[in-house]
């Protein structure tokens, strides 16, 4: 999920490795007159943010004797397992560069549309420092606080008096199919790999130039023979290299505490 939200940078070749944006600090404008005499030069401020890419890896050792043994379909998805493990540790980095916002809203109650509005709105019409108005804001919440998201949209399509059935809106598609459309200009996503503690788990709302994903290397895999091991084997290792950064600091990315106690009914 978390890379596919957030702005994707690549650290190129032959560039050392630091990868840097120079960000300037806004000037201000006044105003003339016909007799103002404009001696007001602005100071030009500039700001260095860099990124530094490590390293991940997962380590398999298969033996010959196992290779031969074990049915195709299953040694077909030795490559595969791997690969799912670094997109997954990729995806709860991500999700760690949300829970280190430096504010966190919301708490133990139960997810609701206003908590996420409000860390939207206070992205975009930040006071210190609003978001590029071009890029999209999302909202990455674990399904078990979504599901308190979409229980406040059925509720609120029902006819509390009369009790009739839903017809049409949000509330049908929320019931039909979930809801995950937008809140406030706010898209939302489901994220399993959010951890869960005492029924927390800590979610977020931010723009996706928020938060920069800096890609070095692309995933390979080197091999090597091990002749010695249970009478021959192959070791298997896949890389990966890659950090995240936070742009605007405490203004473009809001961590949203929720409940996530597993749904029951």
């Amino acid at each position: 999920v978390m890379p596919n939200l957030v702005d994707r940078q690549r650290l190129d070749e032959n560039t050392g490795t630091v990868w840097n944006e120079v960000s300037m600090a806004k000037l201000s404008a006044q105003a003339v007159s016909e007799n103002t005499e404009l001696d007001n030069p602005q100071q030009m401020e500039d700001t260095l943010f860099s990124i530094t890419p490590t390293v991940i890896g997962v380590h398999t050792v298969i033996t010959d004797r196992v290779a031969l043994r074990i049915s195709s379909n299953a040694y077909a998805q030795t490559g595969s397992l791997a690969q799912n493990a670094i997109e997954r540790k990729k995806d709860e980095d991500g999700l760690a560069a949300i829970d280190g916002a430096t504010t966190a809203l919301g708490g133990a109650n139960a997810l609701d549309s206003g908590e996420v509005a409000a860390a939207a709105y206070r992205i975009t019409s930040n006071t210190t420092e609003p978001a590029p108005a071009n890029a999209p804001i999302n909202a990455v919440f674990h399904g078990f606080s979504l599901k308190d998201i979409d229980d406040e949209l059925i509720n609120a399509g029902i006819d509390q008096t009369g009790g009739a059935p839903l017809t049409d809106g949000v509330a049908v598609e929320a019931y039909q199919n979930r809801y995950r459309g937008t809140i406030a200009g706010a898209r939302l996503y489901e994220d399993g790999n959010l951890t869960i503690s005492s029924n927390l788990a800590k979610g977020g709302v931010f723009s996706q130039m928020a938060l920069v994903l800096v890609e070095g290397r692309s995933p390979y895999i080197e091999t090597k023979r091990l002749p010695e091991l249970g009478g021959g084997a192959t070791a298997m290792y896949h890389y990966d290299e890659y950090a995240y950064g936070e742009r605007g600091s405490g203004n473009w990315l809001y961590e949203v505490q929720a409940d996530a106690t597993a749904p029951t009914s």
